[in-house]
């Protein structure tokens, strides 16, 4: 990382180094927002010899702010920003090789299924799908080849809580990396490479962008030469943002501590309501004492997260129906922004996942609870479930 003095977070606290870290004042004009540079070649004073720039999809200033300020926040010493979540993930694997295996949890996300189930295994990769809460489970998954571990937590949508230092014990002890996707906690609430992870990996277009207005991903590591070898993959494939994807990424993780705080504070009362309505089966929430994996999540969390999911008697149809009744959750796929999101993962999300073992239960409904007024959220969720 260069040399950024708030960057350093033994001198300064994470709101601080959200606003600033990275973002140095611009020294032609003395701007104090991070430009948006929009160069796509930077001069040279001979050949070969520039100030760090010569391409943008090699490098470019606003992403290099962005890269320094998360990894930054995720107490990383390298981070590299790609154009998706999703182009990260892809990223990442391609350092494998075929007949490496990966282990993942067995309620991940279903575009990584997707990319590692048919996208890679035709390939010649191998994987397995396993309880990653169970640690006997995770060693019996794991084989000599097994390169990769990736755990996500919470996860999406079941928001199961995966105790991070354990399983980074048994991983580390098999000489594979473990991997943890982070975009449901954020690194304001979870900083994976602090509890044993390898490797931390982002959607930047959920909670870090945070306003439903731009799609990015995120890699952070400790490992120089892992590093080295995602950049030198970044350049390669090429799968970068544009510089104003990034600055907007950038924007958006200056107010992430302050969103973080309203979205778990609404989280909390929707996660009341819902346990209080006679609609309602099952609610899923790490902040939950009952529920698996809360103690895991109170010792490496520091709040349980804006992410509620729950199961609504009466079946698929009643789920269905019930996220087509609300007028302040809108309708939508993605999460993690300010407005308040209702989904049925089943036939969404997380649809390409039916019919496998990571297939999401018919009558679930998620929710990405924003940062509107607290009565508003309970008031319009409300309603929609009492017309079940």
């Amino acid at each position: 990382m260069a040399d950024d003095l708030f960057a350093d977070a033994e001198m300064f606290g994470f709101e601080t180094r959200a606003v600033r870290a990275g973002q140095r004042h611009d020294p032609t004009s003395g701007a104090v927002v991070t430009p948006i540079s929009l160069a796509t070649t930077f001069v040279q004073e001979e050949p070969g010899v520039h100030r760090g720039y010569e391409y943008s999809r090699t490098n470019n200033p606003t992403r290099q702010a962005l890269q320094e300020c998360l990894a930054s926040l995720e107490g990383a010493a390298h981070g590299l920003a790609f154009a998706s979540g999703m182009s990260a993930e892809d990223t990442l694997l391609r350092t494998l090789s075929p007949g490496d295996h990966i282990v993942l949890g067995n309620d991940a996300y279903g575009g990584t299924f997707r990319l590692i189930s048919a996208v890679l295994a035709p390939m010649g990769f191998a994987w397995t799908a396993t309880d990653l809460t169970d640690p006997d489970a995770l060693r019996a998954a794991m084989r000599p080849e097994t390169k990769i571990v990736w755990a996500e937590t919470p996860t999406n949508p079941l928001l199961t809580v995966v105790d991070i230092a354990a399983i980074a014990e048994i991983v580390h002890e098999r000489d594979a990396r473990l991997v943890v996707d982070n975009t449901f906690a954020t690194p304001y609430l979870q900083q994976p490479l602090s509890h044993g992870a390898d490797v931390v990996v982002h959607s930047t277009t959920k909670y870090c962008g945070g306003h439903s207005d731009v799609v990015g991903g995120f890699l952070a590591t400790n490992d120089t030469e892992l590093s080295d070898r995602l950049a030198y993959l970044q350049n390669a494939i090429g799968a970068v943002g544009s510089p104003f994807d990034n600055y907007l990424t950038l924007r958006g993780l200056k107010t992430l501590a302050v969103r973080m705080d309203r979205h778990c504070e609404n989280a909390r009362a929707v996660v009341e309501l819902l346990q209080g309505h006679d609609k309602v089966t099952h609610v899923l929430y790490p902040g939950l004492y009952d529920q698996p994996g809360h103690d895991a999540a109170a010792r490496q969390m520091k709040d349980f997260g804006g992410m509620v999911s729950f199961r609504v008697a009466g079946g698929a149809d009643a789920a269905m129906r019930l996220t087509t009744t609300t007028q302040v959750f809108s309708l939508a796929e993605s999460l993690g922004a300010v407005e308040s999101l209702i989904e049925h993962p089943g036939v969404m999300t997380h649809a390409s996942a039916a019919g496998s073992e990571l297939e999401v239960p018919a009558d679930l409904v998620r929710l990405s609870v924003g940062i509107e007024s607290t009565q508003d959220i309970l008031d319009d969720l409300g309603q929609a479930l009492d017309r079940l």
